[in-house]
């Protein structure tokens, strides 16, 4: 599965959020349109990377968690990722400012609780900027967290 963090962003920006098992559904149906072989094993590794590197998002919901594109991302469309909303039996959904907000700052406390190393807070660090526009955060309060190495 080489997709770039963009593209898997893109896939998601097409619907808005989506469950996991959507974006897997939807990266399963990219990859045979394309003619590619994909395991299960290869989409949830991408998936985890994109997570980690905070070009998607994990929105909690009572009912399924949502993914959504994320602070990092500039969300691209992959060749072939178009026929996608006409392929899936998937609504849009679209997650209110506040939550993304508050789902990124739960997720910022969650890494600084697990005291991540120097190259890791740096990426933080970087990642607070691209929030300040992507949703309603108190990014100076979070880079002061990780200057001070707080958990």
């Amino acid at each position: 599965m080489d997709r770039t963090l963009d593209e898997l962003a893109g896939v998601v920006d097409l619907f808005g959020a989506l469950a996991r098992d959507e974006l897997a559904d939807a990266l399963h149906e990219l990859a045979f349109k394309r003619g590619e072989d994909v395991n299960a094993d290869a989409v949830d590794a991408a998936i985890e990377r994109a997570l980690d590197q905070y070009a998607l998002l994990v929105v909690p919901r009572e009912d399924t968690d949502l993914i959504v594109p994320g602070p990092a991302a500039f969300p691209a469309v992959p060749d072939g990722g178009m026929d996608l909303p006409h392929i899936l039996d998937v609504e849009r959904r679209d997650v209110p400012r506040d939550e993304l907000g508050d789902a990124l700052e739960r997720r910022f406390a969650d890494e600084l609780a697990a005291n991540p190393d120097d190259e890791r807070r740096d990426f933080l660090r970087d990642v607070t900027y691209d929030a300040e526009t992507w949703a309603d955060v108190d990014a100076d309060a979070l880079r002061d967290r990780l200057d001070r190495r707080e958990g």
